[in-house]
């Protein structure tokens, strides 16, 4: 297995799905960079029943829910001005859309697990229904079931606004 190639194909999407758990860039990169430590370190164990990508995102999953532990926080309730913070990029001023996008990120900050978790990994990691399902020990029409529910939730919090 090629580790460099490995890196190369997964870690932004890793970056991504990490980032919109921990809402800290900080954390998100730790949390990275520790999960191709241990996929580097495991690898022998790594028997290709699911893509290696899903294998990947379930090992930065379980390190995610570890510190949440240590750390002895709810990982479900984020503040939506932390999130605000972070998916916001200083760069995008120059964009129209930024509010836009800012407040769309903080609608789905605003769900409830499990729905905020499915729509990080189908949008920001391009996750498979099956992927999805893989990572979160479901199944693959649970985990478009979940997203269909989580888009009927943003749709009805724009109607509210």
């Amino acid at each position: 297995m090629d580790v460099e190639n490995m890196y190369q194909n997964y870690a932004k999407p890793l970056y991504w799905f990490l980032l919109g758990l921990s809402h800290s860039p900080e954390t998100a990169e730790e949390l990275t960079a520790e999960t191709f430590y241990q996929a580097i370190r495991c690898i022998k164990r790594y028997d290709g029943s699911c893509q290696l990508k899903t294998w990947l995102f379930q090992i930065g999953k379980n390190l995610w829910l570890k510190q949440c532990a240590k750390e002895k926080r709810d990982f479900h309730l984020i503040s939506q001005e932390a999130a605000a913070e972070c998916s916001y990029d200083p760069m995008d001023q120059i964009v129209d859309e930024s509010e836009e996008r800012i407040t769309f990120y903080k609608k789905i900050t605003s769900l409830d697990e499990p729905y905020k978790t499915v729509v990080y990994l189908r949008l920001a990691s391009n996750l498979t229904f099956e992927e999805i399902g893989q990572v979160l020990n479901q199944s693959a029409n649970w985990a478009r079931v979940t997203y269909y529910r989580a888009k009927e939730r943003l749709k009805a919090s724009y109607e509210k606004d």
